[in-house]
């Protein structure tokens, strides 16, 4: 019997939170609470910071510098964007869309041919946000 090479076991276990520096901490928390229904589960006021979640994936959201440069994906190493997954994409959408401040770089569009779809847009204070409905599994 010979030794096979096995695999090993990932050393993670999916994302804890992601943390999001923006350049208007209460606009953005709005945003995530208003637009996305999360919850505020805690922070640090004197970073600072804001913790939000929908229960699954928790985000923290930092407050930049005045005067910070926003982010460029073209020019800048870093997070490109967030993908949160929804489940019902035209709904979220249109609440986003409503959101005063928000930018939607493209709105609702299949990706790929399996049934996927999804969108992007730039949340107020910032960052890139994807929404996404991946196909239902029968």
């Amino acid at each position: 019997m010979t030794d096979t090479p096995t695999t090993p076991r990932p050393a993670t276990e999916g994302v804890h939170h992601v943390g999001l520096t923006v350049s208007d901490l209460a606009i953005a928390v709005a945003f995530f609470t208003d637009t996305l229904g999360h919850r505020v589960v805690g922070g640090k006021p004197d970073y600072p910071a804001t913790f939000v979640s929908d229960g699954t994936v928790l985000v923290t959201l930092w407050q930049a510098a005045p005067g910070a440069a926003p982010f460029d994906r073209h020019h800048h190493v870093g997070l490109h964007h967030l993908a949160l997954r929804v489940r019902d994409l035209d709904e979220v959408a249109a609440r986003v869309a409503a959101h005063v401040g928000v930018e939607v770089e493209f709105p609702p569009e299949p990706l790929g041919a399996a049934g996927t779809r999804h969108m992007m847009c730039l949340l107020p204070g910032g960052p890139r946000l994807e929404l996404i409905a991946p196909a239902a599994v029968n």
